[in-house]
């Protein structure tokens, strides 16, 4: 454990050096996000944090693992997802081509050998090969986790504090099992993480943007991956699965949401969990804060089902157990909403 110390300390400190340098790079040559209806901050903010995170990533890794066919797969793929996400940022790109740039990114990563290749029989023992179906099954998820991040990117601190436990929780399963590889990736992302946050939580002084948000959905995923190579698939994803249980369940509600009212699905609104918090009552550290504190306990259960054996079912219905919460929680908030909303009115009128 100890041995992972220097990794976490070195990705921490060049994220942390580099992340101003950057802002005020940023700021000379007007890569600004301008607030609009969709954002919640009122003032022009810095982007690009997120190469900061990459370079600090990157640079850790090669000095820390090295360069191998895994790694370079890592690497080149997680260029490409910062390269589109730095395009997004400045020329807002539009879905269909953002899309191809995550894929493409993930098949890089696949090629270079980052595939899920077994899974636990879920109804039986022993192990399934998937063969090619392994293929686009690793793009799905490395796409579906980049994603996920990004949505969840609406507030400041948010993504990072998020993606850190995470990585963290990643980690843990990862060191306890032997696996040495993933596990210094992701105290390396955990770092590089670490390093930002304090720039990125409320009030920012700098976003990651989506070159930011993507990066890590995309490293979380392949992390992963990786973590399932020498070991069960079902169980070394079922980690951030179960951790970004959250975030997951908010995309999947929002891309229901977005789909039942007749408008495209990819289409933002201020309707994710996070902003029905802020409409709640709730402050901008307070709603982070409440999130932080519910993917930790969701992390610590992923490690300890984890390291216990629990089983596919079990995820599954510990999983369906936080649905019913969340869709509850979700009911329970827009009533609060809408009563508040009646007494502002009653108030008015009296």
């Amino acid at each position: 454990m100890i041995a992972y110390v220097p990794i976490l300390i070195e990705a921490s400190v060049i994220s942390l050096l580099l992340t101003p340098i950057i802002r005020e790079g940023a700021i000379r040559t007007g890569l600004v996000y301008m607030p609009n209806s969709r954002t919640v901050h009122d003032r022009p903010m810095p982007i690009m944090g997120g190469v900061a995170i990459f370079i600090a990533f990157s640079v850790t890794v090669l000095h820390r693992v090295g360069l191998g066919y895994d790694t370079l797969g890592l690497l080149l793929g997680a260029l490409i997802i910062v390269a589109v996400g730095m395009w997004d940022d400045i020329r807002e790109l539009r879905p269909l081509p953002k899309l191809i740039g995550q894929i493409l990114a993930a098949v890089v990563a696949v090629r270079l050998g980052v595939k899920i290749e077994f899974i636990t029989n879920p109804f039986g023992s022993g192990m399934i090969y998937l063969g090619f179906w392994g293929i686009p099954l690793t793009v799905l998820w490395i796409v579906g986790m980049v994603n996920v991040v990004n949505f969840l990117d609406g507030l400041d601190g948010l993504a990072a504090g998020v993606s850190i436990i995470g990585a963290f929780s990643l980690f843990a399963v990862a060191s306890s099992r032997g696996q040495v590889f993933a596990s210094a990736l992701a105290v390396a992302l955990a770092g590089s993480a670490l390093g930002f946050l304090p720039y990125n939580f409320n009030p920012a002084s700098i976003f990651m943007g989506d070159a930011g948000a993507m990066l890590l959905g995309f490293t979380l995923a392949v992390i992963s991956v990786e973590g399932a190579l020498k070991g069960a698939a079902t169980l070394a994803l079922a980690v951030p699965m179960f951790t970004l249980g959250v975030p997951i369940l908010d995309t999947v509600f929002s891309i229901v949401r977005r789909v039942h009212r007749g408008t495209p699905f990819y289409q933002a609104d201020k309707e994710h969990i996070h902003h029905r918090l802020l409409n709640n009552g709730f402050s901008h550290r307070g709603a982070v804060i409440l999130i932080y504190a519910i993917t930790g306990c969701l992390g610590i259960m992923a490690i300890l089902m984890a390291k216990f054996g629990v089983t596919l079912t079990g995820y599954v219905l510990v999983a369906l157990l936080l649905s019913v919460i969340l869709i509850s929680s979700r009911r329970l908030w827009g009533t609060r909403t809408r009563n508040a909303q009646r007494g502002d009115i009653e108030t008015q009128h009296r």
